[in-house]
């Protein structure tokens, strides 16, 4: 039979649990959040081997995140970014010789889990900042162009190293992701991201340029006269001596290409607190 001190003691116990698992829920910060943001692409590869970030272009992103804890996080971004290379931009020799250069829209889709490095609560005084890492895998598409007497031309139609009809290299490829940046929360619901996440290719054909150079002729009997244009540019530097010759290095097959994302992002958490007043939540957070 239950006593009046049994039912005091089981009320407290409720109302302890019920406090402990609010304050849980508060300080974890289990949501959604969307966010938003514009910032810097750049591309690394046979015409920017040294990874100059002097020529960055422009970039953008949206994003969805799911807090599991006010630690890690899961999320997928969808991201746009225009990278370009130009040999012309290189102090050596044989790039400057070579005279190769392109640009490329890129698309790409990532999801990744990310680690605080501090504990991060959106709006709370104390726990309002925190650097982290993130990691995961993602699917772009590129597009390398060229531009000849004013016209862009697309590269990968082309066969600029002498790949045969139908075995161009593809369009789409898959991606290692990493990366990491500071969050910084203004309210409980607004936080602003400034994060680099770079992408490890599985691919050396970003840039259209990896192996060596084809035979002019045979190239010219199968994709015409711009395909040889746009496979050998030394000409247009060197006068009538040309350094493509069948089999000579155009590029570093050793290394594939990469590109990086500099973003910064203002998101909106849709988490609440579903505790009773008496957690006064109101302490907790900055309004």
């Amino acid at each position: 039979m239950l006593t009046f001190a049994k039912i005091f003691e089981l009320r407290l116990i409720i109302i302890f649990s019920v406090l402990y698992f609010c304050t849980l829920d508060a300080y974890s910060q289990r949501g959604w959040e969307v966010g938003a943001g514009l910032g810097f692409a750049w591309y690394f590869g046979d015409l920017n081997p040294n990874f100059d970030l002097g020529h960055p272009g422009p970039a953008a992103s949206i994003l969805g995140r799911y807090n599991f804890n006010d630690r890690i996080a899961a999320r997928f971004s969808l991201s746009y970014g225009l990278i370009d290379g130009d040999d012309t931009r290189s102090d050596n020799n044989f790039q400057l010789a070579r005279n190769l250069s392109f640009r490329s829209n890129v698309w790409d889709a990532t999801t990744q889990l990310e680690f605080n490095f501090f504990r991060f609560v959106h709006g709370h005084r104390d726990f309002f900042f925190s650097p982290y890492v993130s990691a995961g895998l993602g699917v772009f598409h590129f597009n390398p162009k060229a531009k000849l007497d004013g016209t862009w031309h697309e590269l990968r139609p082309l066969g600029t190293e002498g790949q045969r009809r139908g075995q161009e290299y593809y369009a789409i490829q898959p991606a290692i992701v990493y990366g990491g940046g500071l969050k910084f929360s203004v309210s409980y619901r607004w936080s602003i991201n400034v994060e680099i996440n770079a992408r490890l290719l599985f691919t050396d054909y970003l840039d259209d340029v990896s192996t060596t150079y084809p035979d002019r002729n045979q190239l010219r009997q199968q994709r015409g006269d711009l395909a040889v244009a746009l496979s050998d540019r030394s000409v247009e530097v060197n006068g009538d001596f040309q350094i493509g010759e069948p089999g000579r290095q155009r590029g570093d097959a050793s290394r594939n290409d990469s590109y990086a994302f500099g973003i910064i992002s203002l998101n909106y958490y849709f988490g609440r607190l579903d505790c009773p007043r008496i957690s006064r939540p109101d302490l907790l957070y900055r309004r």
